[in-house]
């Protein structure tokens, strides 16, 4: 087995990832490369948070076709709970006398 084994994301965390890149706005090029997905995924990712209210596309300049994604307020409130449920959940054990150790649940 190799010793450099990526780790996957999580649907999850992948919500997170894009609704962090378009606080203020982003374009799916920006929304792709910033959040490390093809254009496939972002798209069916963009859709779904525009469903559910956490992201918003506007045109930008209005009639040109061209999308700008925003994180809606919906989607900021989203992203303040689940990085309070991360640091609840985040929890540090000391081990020994060395220094304290961070495990994730």
């Amino acid at each position: 087995m190799s010793a450099s084994i990526s780790k996957r994301r999580s649907p999850l965390q992948i919500v997170v990832d894009i609704l962090s890149v378009a606080r203020e706005g982003a374009k799916i090029t920006q929304i792709v490369y910033k959040a490390n997905l093809n254009f496939k995924r972002a798209t069916n990712y963009l859709e779904v948070l525009m469903k559910k209210g956490l992201i918003s596309a506007v045109q930008n300049p209005p009639g040109s076709g061209k999308l700008i994604y925003r994180t809606t307020e919906k989607g900021r409130q989203f992203l303040m709970q689940f990085k309070q449920l991360e640091r609840m959940l985040t929890a540090e054990v000391s081990v020994g006398e060395g220094a304290p150790l961070r495990r994730r649940f």
